[in-house]
């Protein structure tokens, strides 16, 4: 609205604001860095917390080791938002970031820059490449340090924990020696998922799983000790991993499995198989087996019954090989498992429980643990005992396949111990760092048993680990979403034993000793000194780790009370995961802004981490505390592009944090993590994006309406509430209701919910409504008007709200708005809570009342609509509407209001005749129709509406309410 002559134009209260309407985010956001950093808000938080409760959210560590990519940007944002919000909720929120320093990816990458030199890891002193491995480290931690900074992220950036700090890493071997002295910790040997080309075991939560075309053969076994007709007989197992064969102990059945006898009728010319031969099959499986095997005809000659399996012996197909010296003769025992089935193959499986998870639990099953073997090496190779394949490698050191398959293959053929070969296709298990196949394979290493009674006296929530575990996820966590309790706990519920141990050399040491001369099953067999251990933990939180490979070390920690000669030194170095597993004992536990108990408000990561970060905290807290680190675990989904596709540099779909932050600032890309569902997979891409700075112009400039409205606002001129028009009293009971929908959202993590709310609010309630009907007041009426009093009060309520609500997600745009109404050099939206919210602002039948008014506004502003397109009228305060309304007390509704106001004409007809047919008619509001009619008078030159009286005033062209105002 605008006075048509100058005079009057100067007469109204237009908003003033210097708040631009672009928002240079790129540019602007590094100065409010800068500013907060130096007014210090994140420690005058904590300075000023007084008696607050604290809330902690604690921080699953980014490994460091690169720059970061759009899923660190959701994962931060949204632990920033959970923080700063429960911040402004009354809580001492506090936030320490940290970092993953140890591990493989580290050691790769030094390991890659020696290689290129021509250097060789294994001739470099440990604790010099240990220092390396440390400075690549600090180097990355600063870099993203920084990037998370410009993200807006909130905490103490200039003291993080490391998990390469001298005191974690003493903590770190403290919590280890938990597990050695409480009894859990043994030495086993069985099969690991092993990598060839790191040489080192692996855990779950590194492995990923890519297509693999494998061999596929099918061997026959003879029996030993079969009579009858089996004793002519072979039973045939099938195998994607022939490399295995050498490693055979067993053939499973399950005798679930309708097995039969086949005769061999008929072959084509070229067969491993021949007329007249017999085959044990599962029946379901055997037309497929017979067919790979090329044989055109076959009769099933009997049933064959588990009971005749039981108790048979088969011989290895290299039993009596020529050169083998015997090698191979040995038993290979039929035995009975549930993991066997007619799915695929053959209803047989090759058993060789040094390859394989089912095969090493059959074996223990039976007590059998000495009939494992260690024929393959630490890069995938036979090792020089084995015959025929000796430094065969099944993958080179570059991950491709190596030689070892091939050659069994052909050793089988000449042994005449294939009837068919293949290849196939399928999932297989891939090191997520260098991307190659793995194997299983047998070898020693140290785990923590989930199932054996820890012994330390916290027991409340069983005890086992696995107990403790189970426990802790049903009675002592809230899962958001609930389907993360589901996923941990059936991990839980079936994992094996924890492989603790690495043979790396970049991390904390497995800081224990064994005993020369005696097996790990022994007693006495590992050292538990709380002496020894006292001296170790003091040497690290003064030395770092270090001081395990330093020279005498094995002496010094030993003392006198121990001979160094009987004793062993382990030089294995731990898990990653048990490194970030234990950070609640050196972050939570240790640090003056941790807490006590050691136990987070919140642990926050991806939907991975519960086979990760999650999974090994609960396994290590329970072993060392007997219960979970944490009371409530949030968890996001993957990022993918706009086309729900996974992001990757050869396709060109890649997101990066550090361009969005150039082209459209921070706060942009916080909006779109606000916006998202993050608890399911989200898409982010340029066309996303452009939407997402389209809802932040329409909020901004919802802000600067308020802002340059507010210009001036006195506190004399602050109206109370039981003096408020109807409509400012609505708005105050939309705020009352959001003020619940905002906390219980920002509680329960949900920031979509949150902004969902506040921003439709913002755009439909305010902008749409509350402020298109009372621009007219806020810029014509006098300024001792109740209207334009009450509106400038509600807008400062408004004010308050709007800008903490949101300050969480726009960290940058809400403190801009801030400072322009409260500058100031100790000035802050971000030092403030949110405002209390009266309870008896809620007015339910107020709240009713206006949504049926709001209701006939809309059948109103849609028929001046059509009549404004066809270019009867330009504005609607040229309208004088006729309202027909059916219903008498909702016309009563709509007279006991300024109506015309409402609907932003200069005058209105409300009318309980009944509707013309020529009545414009929205379908969904019955009983109301609008006949559109001009409005009757003259245009006031001061506020544009059209009325009888306008002329008639002592100052000219202008109506009665403008007339007064400007005596």
């Amino acid at each position: 609205m605008c006075a048509d002559t100058p005079e009057y134009k100067d007469t109204l209260t237009l908003p003033v604001t210097d708040f631009p309407m672009r928002a240079g985010l790129p540019k602007r956001e590094p100065e409010w860095l800068a500013r907060w950093e130096k007014i210090g808000v994140y420690d005058r938080l904590r300075e000023t917390a007084g008696d607050r409760e604290p809330f902690i959210l604690h921080d699953g560590p980014p490994y460091a080791n690169g720059h970061l990519h759009i899923g660190h940007a959701l994962n931060k944002t949204i632990k920033d938002m959970i923080v700063r919000s429960h911040q402004m909720m009354g809580h001492d929120a506090r936030y320490v970031p940290g970092w993953d320093c140890h591990g493989l990816p580290i050691e790769w990458k030094i390991e890659e820059q020696y290689r290129k030199k021509g250097k060789n890891k294994d001739d470099v002193d440990v604790v010099d490449f240990r220092q390396e491995c440390r400075k690549f480290a600090e180097g990355w931690i600063d870099i993203q340090r920084d990037e998370f900074k410009r993200l807006g992220i909130t905490g103490k950036w200039e003291n993080p924990y490391l998990t390469m700090d001298f005191h974690a890493e003493r903590v770190i071997a403290e919590e280890f020696m938990k597990f050695l002295m409480n009894g859990t910790l043994y030495q086993g040997s069985k099969p690991v998922m092993w990598s060839p080309v790191e040489k080192t075991a692996l855990a779950e939560a590194e492995i990923e799983y890519h297509d693999h075309k494998s061999h596929t053969i099918w061997v026959p076994f003879s029996f030993a000790n079969a009579t009858g007709d089996l004793a002519e007989a072979r039973v045939v197992i099938w195998t994607t991993t022939p490399w295995t064969i050498p490693s055979n102990k067993a053939v499973a059945y399950n005798n679930k499995i309708a097995y039969g006898l086949y005769r061999v009728d008929a072959t084509e010319e070229e067969s491993w198989t021949a007329a007249g031969q017999l085959y044990i099959f599962a029946d379901a499986l055997a037309e497929d087996a017979l067919g790979k095997s090329r044989v055109t005809e076959f009769s099933r000659v009997r049933d064959v019954a588990a009971s005749e399996l039981a108790g048979l012996i088969c011989k290895h197909p290299f039993n009596g090989a020529d050169g083998a010296d015997g090698f191979w003769d040995y038993d290979v025992p039929m035995i009975d498992g549930d993991h066997v089935t007619d799915d695929a193959g053959t209803g047989f499986v090759h058993t060789a429980p040094s390859h394989g998870a089912d095969d090493y639990e059959a074996f223990v099953a039976r007590n059998w643990i000495d009939r494992m073997t260690h024929n393959v090496g630490e890069e995938s190779e036979f090792l020089p005992h084995v015959p025929f394949f000796a430094g065969l490698q099944v993958f080179d050191r570059k991950g491709k396949e190596g030689k070892a398959n091939n050659a069994v293959i052909a050793k089988l053929v000449e042994a005449g111990g294939i009837i068919a070969r293949g290849r196939v296709t399928h999932s297989y298990p891939h090191s997520w760092r260098s991307k190659a196949p793995i194997v299983f394979r047998n070898t020693p290493q140290w785990f923590a048993s989930v199932d054996k009674e820890v012994g330390d006296g916290q027991d409340e929530m069983g005890k086992t680990i696995r107990e403790r575990a189970l426990n802790s996820i049903d009675q002592l966590v809230q899962w958001w979403p609930q389907t993360g309790r589901n996923r941990l706990y059936s991990m839980i519920e079936a994992r094996p034993d924890w492989v603790l141990s690495r043979q790396r050399a970049w991390g904390v040491p497995l800081t224990c000793f064994t005993k020369k001369g005696l097996l790990p099953t022994d007693e006495g067999f590992l050292l538990r000194d709380p002496a020894v251990n006292a001296r170790i933990a003091e040497a690290f939180e003064a030395e770092g780790a270090d001081a395990w490979y330093a020279d005498g070390a094995k002496e010094r920690f030993l003392g006198n009370d121990h001979n160094a000669d009987e004793w062993e030194q382990i030089f294995d170095v731990l898990d990653v995961w048990f490194d970030s597993g234990s950070t609640h004992s050196f972050v939570l536990r240790d640090r003056e802004d941790g807490t006590p108990d050691g136990i987070a408000d919140v642990y926050m990561e991806g939907t991975d981490q519960h086979r990760g970060w999650f999974h090994s905290s609960l396994l290590q807290a329970c072993g060392t505390k007997g219960r979970a680190p944490y009371k409530n675990v949030v968890t996001h989904g993957f990022t993918l592009d706009e086309k729900g596709m996974k992001m990757s540099k050869s396709l060109g779909n890649t997101i990066v944090p550090e361009a969005v932050v150039k082209q459209y600032g921070a706060d942009i890309l916080r909006l779109w993590v606000a916006q998202t569902d993050y608890t399911v997979d989200q898409r982010i891409g340029p066309e996303i994006l452009k939407g997402v700075a389209d809802s932040y112009r329409r909020l901004r400039n919802t802000m600067r309406f308020m802002l340059g409205n507010l210009h001036e606002f006195d506190e004399a001129e602050r109206v109370d509430v039981a003096d408020m028009p109807e409509l400012e009293r609505w708005v105050l009971h939309r705020l009352a209701e959001l003020d619940h929908v905002v906390r219980d959202g920002y509680r329960k993590f949900d920031f979509q919910g949150v902004f969902s709310a506040v921003f439709n609010f913002a755009t439909v309630d305010l902008s749409s409504f509350y402020f298109d009907i009372r621009k007219d007041a806020l810029y014509c009426d006098g300024a001792d008007s109740l209207n334009r009093r009450a509106a400038r009060t509600v807008l400062d309520i408004l004010f308050h709200r709007l800008t903490t609500w949101l300050a969480p997600v726009l960290v940058f745009t809400m403190e801009d708005v801030w400072l322009e109404r409260f500058p100031g050099d100790e000035s802050s939206v971000h030092l403030v809570d949110f405002a209390d919210t009266p309870a008896d602002w809620l007015d339910e039948p107020l709240a009713a009342k206006w949504a049926g008014i709001r209701q006939v506004r809309r059948v109103v502003t849609a028929a001046l609509e059509i009549q404004r397109r066809d270019k009867v009228i330009g504005a609607s305060l040229e309208a004088a509407p006729v309202v027909h309304v059916r219903d008498k007390d909702v016309l009563a509704t709509l007279k006991s209001v300024n109506f015309a106001d409402v609907s932003i004409t200069s005058q209105v007809q409300l009318t309980n005749d009944p509707l013309p047919a020529e009545a414009f008619r929205v379908p969904e509001v019955e009983g109301v129709g609008v006949v559109f009619e001009k409005a009757s008078g003259e245009k006031c030159q001061r506020c544009w509406k059209i009325l009888p009286d306008v002329g008639s005033h002592d100052h000219a062209g202008t109506c009665g309410r403008c007339d007064d105002a400007l005596s």
